[in-house]
């Protein structure tokens, strides 16, 4: 089976990703077929010792951090995260790098040939999911970095048993907002906290942690009670931090990210790799692996004159936190172009609030690649209804190759600002590539 064949075989299976919201409830769910799949496979999930992640915002960019610092400290490292940006092989990765295409391909075959002993028909996400683990176990990684995909306890990733379970935010995604919304979605989350596993809890609600608390963890630390950022300085290209954990202190580490919840991610992340070693982390290979830090798709800033960044935010705290970046951190003095794609059942409205958009800048209006994409007219109409000048480019390539010429041709006080969606986000860094502005 080669690359074009092994995407095929996935693409001939159901994907559910994200499509099931804390509204539904968890009846009905289950990990038996994911079990099973791991069974047939040996387990390997099972063969090195794992780091989980969930949270509504920030999994991947704590994940990247957390394996930036494990690799540092020359270990072998797996990370699988989700969605990805251009190419499904990013999703799995050794020390950062996709995964090659031929053993992609490998993998799948192997799984493919093995489909009749699973029982059931696996999910897309479920076959991915098995895929990473067994290629973790075949290149005999040290440790694997494992965000959820939704929620938790019901996820496919949850067939590992995280010796760290982190949990950056409880937000609201996938979720109605009806009822007790919080303590619903962090109850879910909760689920991948393993009993005498260490917690490192982001989220500071006191009036959830009992729900984390609940899963039985053996130690916990709480983001600004045990952990977090002390002190924070811009600097160019991004902030110089101080950040304490329950072993002392790291002064003045760069980290050459925008956003201050990357910050908060940062401080995570630190604390997670130091309840993984048990010890306090050596401040020099801190600053090694953060210094080297990129984090694709999350306020990346391709040119600054204009100023052009692409950032995934696909929900109203996403959205604030891009608003706020941009007022913290960077002057825009000629027009705020945005390139805006958005998936079906987002609450437009609100993520234009908190992106603040507003009469005066012009949005060109999107549909990110996805079967769920909203449509660009459907987009646009929500947006001229708020006074915004929009116009329609269904096409996401195409959109950022007509905003990106009117900065252009507008000089270097223009914003093009391209977000809504990581599917919009991954779609915007190939026509970035076709432009000359990505490598």
């Amino acid at each position: 089976m080669d690359l074009d064949k092994a995407l095929a075989y996935l693409d001939e299976h159901i994907d559910r990703e994200k499509t099931i919201g804390i509204s539904a409830g968890s009846a009905g769910l289950s990990l038996d077929g994911m079990r099973r799949i791991v069974e047939v496979l040996g387990d390997p999930q099972h063969d090195y010792p794992v780091i989980h992640l969930t949270g509504t915002n920030g999994k991947g960019s704590t994940a990247r951090m957390i394996s930036a610092l494990l690799v540092a400290h020359q270990l072998s490292v797996g990370t699988y995260t989700s969605p990805h940006l251009e190419h499904v092989t990013e999703r799995i990765s050794w020390n950062l790098d996709p995964i090659p295409p031929d053993d992609f391909a490998r993998v799948i075959d192997e799984l493919a040939s093995l489909e009749g002993l699973m029982g059931s028909r696996p999910s897309y996400f479920e076959l991915l999911t098995a895929a990473a683990f067994r290629w973790f176990s075949s290149v005999a990684v040290d440790a694997a970095v494992v965000e959820v995909g939704l929620l938790g306890r019901y996820d496919a990733t949850n067939v590992a048993d995280g010796a760290v379970a982190v949990v950056t935010n409880i937000g609201r995604d996938h979720t109605d907002g009806e009822g007790d919304w919080r303590r619903k979605v962090a109850g879910e989350k909760a689920g991948i906290v393993k009993p005498g596993s260490h917690l490192v809890l982001g989220e500071t609600d006191p009036a959830l942690r009992d729900l984390f608390i609940a899963e039985g963890p053996g130690e916990t630390w709480v983001r600004d009670d045990d952990f977090g950022v002390l002190t924070d300085r811009l600097a160019i290209g991004g902030h110089v931090v101080d950040l304490r954990t329950p072993f002392g202190m790291h002064d003045e580490v760069l980290l050459p990210v925008h956003g201050a919840h990357q910050l908060d991610n940062a401080a995570l992340a630190v604390a997670a790799v130091e309840a993984f070693f048990g010890r306090a982390l050596d401040p020099e290979v801190v600053a090694e692996a953060f210094a080297a830090l990129r984090l694709p798709g999350r306020f990346e800033v391709l040119h600054r004159g204009p100023l052009l960044v692409l950032d995934g935010a696909h929900n109203v705290d996403g959205a604030r936190a891009v608003a706020r970046t941009l007022a913290d951190e960077f002057e825009v003095a000629g027009r705020r172009r945005w390139v805006l794609g958005v998936l079906a059942g987002r609450d437009v409205g609100a993520a234009l609030d908190a992106f603040g958009i507003h009469p005066g800048d012009r949005v060109i209006a999107c549909a990110p690649p996805s079967p769920r994409a909203l449509p660009a007219d459907e987009l646009a109409g929500v947006v001229a209804a708020r006074g915004v000048a929009v116009e329609v480019q269904p096409d996401v390539g195409h959109a950022v190759e007509v905003a990106w010429g009117l900065a252009e041709a507008a000089g270097e006080g223009d914003l093009v600002m391209v977000t809504g969606s990581l599917h919009t986000v991954g779609a915007a860094r190939t026509a970035c590539r076709r432009l000359g502005l990505l490598r």
